[in-house]
């Protein structure tokens, strides 16, 4: 809830010091954010220039497959690459990930979970107790006080290199998952989806180089029995569904076999500071 991390927030429009009052946000100068009834705030300033970001269908398509266990070696490995009690998830979507990052044994355990999605963040305002959901564009300032995060999140999400540094504790970590050109292989061409760019972990790399040293990287791999429905899901939760309708996607999974065995295959990373 945001009563658990409204203190690492900071006000979009003048970067002050955020608290909450009868149902708003407010900062000293009086900048007023409502929060939603759903339990998140937006702290978007100003145009998000037409940016797009998930509909409910794909988050119910994604809250299907990550709630059928389809990810849990990756939600795992993220896990195990998060340090501290503080977690900030840039791109949460669901707050899966997040939720799985914060350590149940720590009672300091909180995060904060940001998405341009609405629809994001009201599921992330409930997966959690300790989760605080805030619609923000991760392009622009994050609206997030200056070095008080343990780990950044960036899973399958855009990644703002120098605001992640600027949030970050001196001993934080970025932990970032990205698809390897193997992932979804099998459904690639007969679903019409997008494919992972071959250069995708070069580019990566380049992008953080200077700001951020990679310390670790672990690759998840495995094999999902899927049927049909479960494919459907897999497709609609992610950027292909910007070009292909519900029903679209469901017509073209028909045409598969009753089950199809397809390949999760990620990278998870983690970096420091240099």
């Amino acid at each position: 809830m945001l009563s658990a991390i409204i203190d690492l927030l900071a006000c979009p429009v003048c970067t002050g010091e955020l608290d909450i009052d009868a149902g708003t946000v407010i900062c000293d100068r009086g900048h007023t954010f409502d929060i939603a009834r759903q339990g998140y705030v937006s702290l978007l300033a100003g145009s998000t220039g037409g940016l797009r970001s998930d509909t409910t269908a794909m988050v119910a398509a994604r809250e299907r497959v990550l709630g059928a266990g389809l990810y849990a070696p990756i939600a795992d490995a993220v896990a195990d690459a998060s340090s501290g009690p503080v977690c900030l998830d840039v791109g949460a979507g669901t707050g899966h990930y997040l939720a799985h990052a914060l350590d149940d044994s720590d009672p300091a355990a909180r995060g904060i979970g940001l998405d341009l999605s609405k629809s994001c963040a009201r599921a992330t305002a409930r997966a959690d107790d300790r989760i605080g959901s805030v619609v923000a564009d991760a392009w622009q300032r994050l609206p997030v006080a200056d070095g008080v995060i343990d780990t950044v999140l960036s899973v399958f999400a855009p990644r703002n290199v120098a605001e992640f540094a600027r949030v970050l504790t001196d001993d934080g970590v970025l932990v970032v998952v990205a698809p390897t050109p193997r992932h979804l292989a099998e459904i690639v061409t007969p679903m019409g989806m997008i494919g992972v760019d071959p250069t995708k972990p070069e580019r990566i790399g380049n992008a953080l180089t200077g700001v951020f040293e990679r310390e670790d990287r672990t690759a998840v791999e495995h094999t999902m029995p899927l049927g049909r429905s479960n494919v459907a899901d897999l497709v609609t939760m992610g950027p292909s569904a910007h070009h292909a309708s519900v029903d679209e996607i469901a017509a073209r999974a028909t045409m598969l076999p009753e089950l199809v065995e397809v390949t999760c295959s990620v990278t998870v990373s983690r970096y420091r500071r240099v």
